[in-house]
């Protein structure tokens, strides 16, 4: 019973919200949930923008790959044998048949292959030049804002101290008012 009401209670807080739900953990860390609740749908939508648009720039570069020999032969063929190689050995060993043979992917698959790897590859790269210059300007964001930080509490720190200082001026010419007053006859009363 009172698991249920636990669950319940953890299902109410994960529906507060919204629909960027990012689990029990982070629901319990309160205001930080909303910032990056605020910053994740950016991120995916910035990434799927960049996935959208690296897309044709890849495309473009498999067609070309396809069409050229050179770069069907050294771009595309090696790096597709590879990868099958790879693959259909963890499938046998998996599967409990060591020492199999593996038989080459013919040309023509195997281009297709290797323009699709260099096509994902393509668009890692972009995503992945793209997410460096974000960590890049945040970077330099960040930096920027501690340097302003770092002057604002300088100046005030010079401040505080000039503030001090016009203090115990303020304080010794007080002192000496008060040291002549009291150095000055008394007047006499008149009765």
């Amino acid at each position: 019973m009172e698991r249920a009401a636990e669950r319940g209670g953890a299902l109410r807080k994960l529906v507060e919200i919204g629909p960027h739900v990012l689990g029990p953990a982070s629901v319990a860390e309160g205001a930080s949930v909303k910032m990056v609740v605020g910053a994740f749908p950016i991120a995916k939508l910035l990434y799927l923008g960049v996935r959208q648009l690296s897309k044709p720039v890849a495309n473009r570069i498999k067609a070309g790959a396809r069409r050229s020999e050179f770069f069907k032969n050294y771009i595309c063929l090696p790096p597709a044998q590879v990868y099958h190689w790879v693959e259909m050995r963890t499938k046998m060993r998996i599967m409990g048949f060591r020492g199999s043979t593996i038989k080459p992917l013919n040309e023509e698959a195997a281009a297709e292959l290797g323009a699709e790897l260099l096509g994902e590859a393509i668009v890692f790269l972009i995503g992945g030049g793209c997410m460096v210059l974000e960590y890049s300007r945040q970077a330099a964001n960040s930096r920027r804002k501690e340097e302003e930080l770092t002057e604002t509490i300088n100046s005030l720190q010079t401040q505080l101290g000039e503030l001090a200082l016009a203090t115990e001026t303020l304080d010794a010419q007080i002192r000496e008012v008060n040291r002549l007053l009291l150095s000055l006859p008394s007047a006499p009363s008149s009765k």
